[in-house]
C-alpha cells in the first residue's frame, strides 16, 4: 500500500493536469481556433500530453518528498489567439477553461464525500479534491505562463491592464524566469500554501 499510494497521487496529478490542458483546447476550438482539434490534443489518451518533467518527475518529486504540496502539469495545448471570435475576453476564457475544469472535478469530488457515495473510498476521492483545488488555485496566480496572467489582463482597468499586458509580453518571452519566480514562492511559502489549499479541500468536502 505504501508503494500503491504515491503512484496512485502521480496519477492523478497527471490526469487532472491532462484535463486542465484539455479543456484549454475545447474552449479555444468552441471560440473558432480548432488549433488544437487539428493537432490531435482534444483527447484524454495521455499519450500526446505527457511532459517528462511536469507531468513525471516534478510531481514524483513532490510525492516522494512527502510534500504536502502537488503541482505538476501536462504539455500546453496549442492555439492561435488570432483565430479566436473577437471580444476582450475570448483569451482569458480559454485560460480560464483549465482551471475551471479543476474547480469543477474538486465539487464534483467533494459532492461524492459529502452524499455519502464515496464509502470506504472518501480518502481516495478526497486526494482527488485536493490536488484539483491545487491545480486550479496555482494556475490562477497572476503570472506567466501560468493560466491567471491571461485572466487577469482584461479585468484590470484599461489604464493598467496596458502596462500589465506589456509586463506579460515580457515575462512571456522567458518562460523560465515566471516558472522560477513560482517555483521560489513555493519553496518560501509552500507549506503555508499547502494548509490554505487543504482548508478550502475540506470545506469542498465538508469534512
Amino acid at each position: 500500500m505504501q508503494f500503491i499510494d504515491p503512484i496512485f497521487l502521480i496519477v492523478v496529478i497527471v490526469f487532472s493536469a491532462i484535463i486542465h490542458e484539455v479543456m484549454h483546447g475545447v474552449a479555444a476550438d468552441k471560440l473558432g481556433d480548432p488549433t488544437a482539434r487539428y493537432a490531435g490534443r482534444l483527447t484524454l489518451n495521455p499519450l500526446p500530453h505527457i511532459d517528462l518533467f511536469g507531468s513525471i518527475l516534478l510531481p514524483a518529486l513532490f510525492v516522494l518528498s512527502g510534500s504536502s504540496f502537488f503541482f505538476g502539469w501536462a504539455k500546453p495545448v496549442p492555439y492561435n489567439p488570432y483565430n479566436l471570435r473577437p471580444g476582450r475576453f475570448s483569451e482569458a476564457i480559454v485560460a480560464g477553461a483549465g482551471p475551471a475544469s479543476n474547480l469543477v472535478i474538486a465539487i464534483l469530488g467533494g459532492l461524492v464525500i459529502r452524499l455519502g457515495f464515496a464509502g470506504s473510498a472518501s480518502d481516495i476521492v478526497f486526494l482527488i479534491v485536493v490536488v484539483n483545488i491545487m491545480l486550479c488555485v496555482i494556475n490562477l496566480i497572476p503570472v506567466p505562463p501560468l493560466d491567471g496572467s491571461k485572466v487577469l489582463a482584461p479585468l484590470l482597468p484599461r489604464v493598467l491592464s496596458r502596462g500589465y499586458e506589456a509586463w506579460r509580453t515580457r515575462m512571456e518571452a522567458n518562460p523560465f524566469l515566471g516558472m522560477g519566480i513560482i517555483l521560489m514562492l513555493i519553496l518560501l511559502f509552500g507549506s503555508a500554501f499547502g494548509a490554505f489549499i487543504y482548508s478550502i479541500a475540506f470545506a469542498i468536502a465538508g469534512m
